[in-house]
């Protein structure tokens, strides 16, 4: 929050004749193409394509009447592969026809020497072999060809891979033993036994698809409280699914929401300029209109960035000779607070780096940030945590487990606060997009490192709390182009932005690109839009006139133009803005667009 204010080679046996006959290798009489649906005719029958990566075309094509495209995005290589099975100490040869600037065509799960063959500039079709032997136990490989980071979309067809067929797969048994874990308000986590041969499995809620993984556990998420819910899982593999298991209910608890629970269905937050002065100038806590539902006080500030000690006070006279008395603003809190509005402390802001690296930082955070709440009577916490607050050390790559000292330690101070207040404690995030939907494309340092670290470093501690969140609303200013969903880019200022970044957080998506690694989305009643309150206030003010584009979108699936929403999100709690003060200093003309605004 800116205080003023990015595969077909055939093998021809040779022809034996007379008493070169019996030389003729047995094994050659069973050697056929194994890859299913290599020229792409069946669409992409057969195949697998990273994030969403890969589409069918009917042009260029180098046989047949369709070939494969797939696109390269961030850290995503648009890789595309099929498993397929074989016998094991047998010879193999991988073919197929190519397009494009380092285009690969290649093998994994041999058992022995895994390979590719590559090409870096292929302006026509150029045909990519490999020839491999499996190992002592193979009894399966997976093929596959991809593109490369920051290149243009390649083309693929006649893929192929010939030689002795394996044994035919057999589809997976039943899953036996699923057990669902200890239920939140909005979770339910399930476990299984492995299944011998089983690739994946499909986990079911009431009777309906809702996740396939890889792994033996599934954690159901967006539930709501107090509801009983059924799962079952099924085995799966090349040859097919298996029957669903028994089912196994579980029934979330009571409450939920992230607290807070008293807002209004629909909530107008803002921030206040409390402890500085610039060129809005200083609002006084009884001069906020009553279109304010939550009130964020700018800023609880550290004494250094490692201190974890925050602090807050009121803008001095010197700087602004209007404000109010301690006495008489936490009189007008009070008043608020009465008239059933949402006071909270915001710790961070442009100017106010927090990096909570030791345990010492994080109790002290909490220590700190419990003094500001209860002097001033506080309802909870916002986390406007920006620039180096947070980021991910090297080999920190799931959010689902975070080890990075400065997530972890903000993610139990938070778990502090909030158990010591209680389910009425109301906390709130403001990060930037390029801490939480750019995790769409990139987390951290990457794989091969030379990332920002910082990319999507916020998805673990949403994630971590969002059980106790009560709402995200995400800076949709100040922001470079961001790709969407829908794997375009989208730039701030217009309703596609705001579309785009909030049905993100509502769908969920794959983090950077990985689909086992999913980060569920929120509900709606969890997630706000935040916008400039003028063009003061910082970079990408929307008018009017588009965030009610932007609201007729994702609330009735109308006005959505190019960008087509992953649901109906009736329940989305509202809009969020930097700042009051600019508000009033526009003559409240975001609050009065809001108040006016028809949501049904």
């Amino acid at each position: 929050m800116d205080r003023t204010r990015p595969l077909s080679l055939l093998l021809a046996g040779a022809l034996a004749l007379g008493g070169l006959a019996a030389l003729a290798p047995a094994a050659q009489a069973a050697d056929s193409e194994l890859a299913r649906n290599g020229g792409f005719e069946a669409g992409l029958d057969g195949w697998s394509c990273t994030a969403g990566s890969g589409a069918v075309i009917s042009s260029p094509v180098h046989g047949g009447t369709k070939a494969l495209q797939a696109t390269p995005a961030g850290s995503d290589n648009a890789k595309c592969a099929q498993t397929i099975t074989v016998k094991p100490n047998s010879t193999y040869t991988l073919s197929g026809w190519v397009r494009g600037s380092y285009v690969y065509l290649g093998v994994t799960g041999s058992g022995t020497a895994d390979g590719y063959a590559w090409t870096q500039s292929a302006p026509d079709w150029q045909k990519l072999s490999k020839t491999f032997t499996t190992g002592a136990t193979t009894t399966s490989v997976t093929v596959y060809t991809h593109g490369w980071y920051g290149t243009p979309a390649y083309q693929a067809d006649d893929l192929s891979l010939y030689g002795p067929g394996g044994d035919p797969v057999q589809i997976p048994a039943t899953p036996t033993g699923l057990a669902a874990g200890s239920p939140t308000s909005s979770t339910v986590p399930l476990i299984w036994p492995a299944v011998a041969g089983a690739s994946s499995y499909k986990v079911y809620r009431g009777g309906a698809l809702v996740a396939t993984v890889t792994g033996t556990s599934y954690t159901a998420t967006g539930l709501t409280p107090n509801t009983p819910y059924a799962f079952q899982v099924s085995a799966a593999n090349s040859a097919g699914e298996s029957a669903k298991s028994t089912a196994v209910s579980a029934t979330t608890t009571s409450g939920g929401g992230g607290g807070g629970g008293e807002l209004p269905a629909r909530a107008l937050v803002g921030y206040l300029h409390s402890s500085f002065a610039n060129g809005s100038g200083y609002t006084r806590m009884a001069d906020v209109p009553d279109s304010w539902d939550v009130i964020n006080l700018a800023f609880g500030e550290p004494t250094s960035v490692t201190s974890g000690d925050i602090r807050f006070s009121l803008c001095p006279a010197t700087e602004c000779p209007n404000v109010e008395s301690v006495a008489d603003f936490k009189t007008a809190i009070k008043a608020k607070q009465a008239a059933g509005k949402k006071v909270l402390i915001s710790i961070g802001g442009q100017n106010g780096q927090v990096q909570l690296a030791t345990t010492a930082a994080r109790d002290a955070f909490v220590t700190s940030v419990s003094k500001i709440i209860d002097e001033y009577g506080l309802d909870g916490l916002d986390i406007d945590f920006e620039g180096h607050s947070l980021s991910l050390q090297t080999g920190d790559t799931d959010f689902r487990n975070p080890t990075s000292p400065v997530i972890v330690n903000l993610i139990q101070a938070i778990k502090t606060l909030k158990a010591k207040y209680g389910a009425k404690f109301v906390l709130t995030m403001a990060p930037e997009t390029f801490f939480v939907q750019l995790g769409y494309q990139f987390y951290g340092s990457g794989p091969w490192g030379g990332q920002d670290p910082r990319a999507g470093a916020y998805l673990p501690v949403i994630h971590a709390l969002r059980d106790d969140l009560t709402l995200l609303h995400v800076q949709d200013y100040n922001s470079g182009p961001i790709m969407g969903l829908d794997n375009q880019y989208h730039s701030m200022g217009g309703a596609d932005f705001h579309i785009a970044m909030t049905d993100m957080l509502l769908a969920g998506f794959p983090v950077a690109g990985n689909t086992e690694r999913f980060f569920p989305g929120l509900r709606p009643d969890q997630v706000a839009i935040g916008l400039p309150a003028s063009t003061q206030a910082g970079n990408g003010h929307t008018s009017p006139a588009e965030v009610n584009k932007a609201l007729d979108c994702l609330t009735k699936k109308t006005n959505c133009g190019t960008y087509q929403t992953h649901g109906t999100w009736s329940s989305l709690r509202g809009l969020m803005t930097w700042s009051i003060n600019w508000d009033r200093f526009n003559q409240w003309e975001f609050s009065r667009n809001f108040d006016a605004y028809n949501w049904s």
